[in-house]
């Protein structure tokens, strides 16, 4: 029993260099599976998929915007057939189109390439976001400066990361809008802090949780931020087809729960409360009550954080965790924005008494690798990454408010 892991003895089993040694192994094993899977020749891997997979429905927006077909934006059946006449190997693949229209404008630029080199090209862009917006916050956290390997190691091991480059989505435009926020925040700029956060705009589904916490908060700067933000991507959008791709996006938006079964085909690959409970309990109207509920519950433990006097490294990882938990629709890459809170939480608890902080530890550890079982959930129908999350996020409550009843840290903004 003597190995066995428990809040007791888990300070010593989660050592930096034992962290260090896990984050090899699994980095090893991903990108080796990764660079195995595309090595085959051709543009399909051997798992018979396109490569790149989601970065063809994006290349094929970026075509639309090239040809100003804003009319198409939202058109499944030419996308499906504009995607087959540029890549060849993806006819039959189509997409279900919910971006807003100024996402086809961002990857214009890529579909003047052939699809080879703009997905190489998009690869290496999603690379250079994640490896600096770990790096920044790195830089921030003064107790990780002697843990640059470890941290290396664990940023290359990061499941969501290696989901990222399998897909070729765009989650990392999102991670670089959290932390140029969190840098914002940082420095007390709240109108810069919200017009990065209004930039969620093209993923809106991940802006939730923000809209929720700062409007109860009242934090009126973050909100005028956003909507100036939010405002200007779509007056882009506006001036460059027109006002009826934006109408239809919202029409689509409207209607997105009938499309949910499309959307979502894999619900084991998502990680949200709302479809915890979809795949949890068979009956729609009673896992859509539980969902509000557990949503409420989450939302409320979020404002309560922001409206301590806890830390700010406490107070952002609560809002991370929050986001992810509360979007109605959120994916395995999506789950890369987490990278800041985990920098953020272990360079706080670095700091922390050690009978503080032992289960916010192991909550972590298992925040970090559990989306690696995700595939279970097709048997077992639990996504237990979900609960490890809500669990780290009560146990940031918890912890915070021992912290400031018994004035153990005085670290606040």
């Amino acid at each position: 029993m003597g190995g066995l892991v428990t809040p007791t003895n888990i300070t010593s089993l989660l050592t930096a260099r034992r962290l260090r040694a896990h984050g090899f192994i699994l980095a090893l094993c991903l990108w080796s599976v990764y660079v195995w899977n595309i090595s085959a020749p051709g543009m399909l891997d051997r798992a018979h998929n396109l490569k790149g997979t989601d970065f063809l429905h994006f290349y094929t927006l970026g075509s639309l915007a090239l040809a100003h077909r804003g009319a198409d934006l939202y058109s499944m059946r030419a996308q499906a057939e504009l995607a087959a006449q540029r890549v060849p190997a993806a006819s039959g693949i189509s997409y279900l189109p919910l971006y807003p229209p100024q996402v086809s404008i961002l990857f214009a630029p890529f579909a003047r390439l052939s699809y080879t080199w703009a997905l190489i090209l998009w690869l290496a862009f999603t690379t250079l976001i994640y490896g600096w917006s770990c790096f920044a916050v790195w830089r921030a956290c003064p107790n990780l400066r002697d843990h640059g390997l470890t941290v290396l190691v664990l940023a290359a091991a990061l499941p969501a990361f290696w989901h990222l480059i399998a897909w070729g989505q765009t989650s990392a435009l999102a991670l670089a809008c959290f932390t140029l926020a969190y840098f914002a925040l940082r420095a007390k700029h709240d109108f810069l802090a919200g017009l990065a956060f209004g930039c969620l705009i093209f993923k809106p589904q991940l802006g939730l949780a923000v809209a929720v916490v700062f409007l109860i908060t009242f934090r009126w700067k973050i909100i005028a931020g956003a909507l100036l933000s939010a405002l200007a991507q779509l007056s882009a959008a506006w001036l460059y087809y027109g006002p009826a791709p934006l109408r239809e996006w919202i029409r689509v938006l409207l209607n997105v729960q009938r499309t949910l079964p499309l959307l979502e085909p894999k619900l084991y690959q998502t990680h949200c409360l709302r479809t915890f409970w979809t795949m949890l309990v068979p009956w729609p109207s009673a896992s859509y009550v539980l969902y509000v509920i557990t949503a409420l519950i989450v939302a409320g433990l979020t404002i309560a954080c922001w409206r301590s006097a806890m830390p700010l490294a406490l107070r952002y990882a609560a809002l991370l965790l929050s986001t992810v938990l509360l979007a109605p629709h959120l994916t395995v890459y999506d789950l890369v924005m987490l990278a800041p809170a985990f920098l953020l939480l272990s360079d706080w608890i670095i700091t922390q008494p050690t009978q503080v902080t032992p289960h916010l530890k192991l909550l972590i550890y298992l925040t970090f690798v559990l989306s690696l079982l995700g595939p279970l959930a097709r048997w077992t129908h639990l996504q237990l990454s979900v609960l490890v999350m809500a669990a780290l996020l009560f146990g940031i409550w918890t912890t915070g408010r021992k912290l400031i009843s018994s004035h153990i840290t005085s670290d606040t903004i």
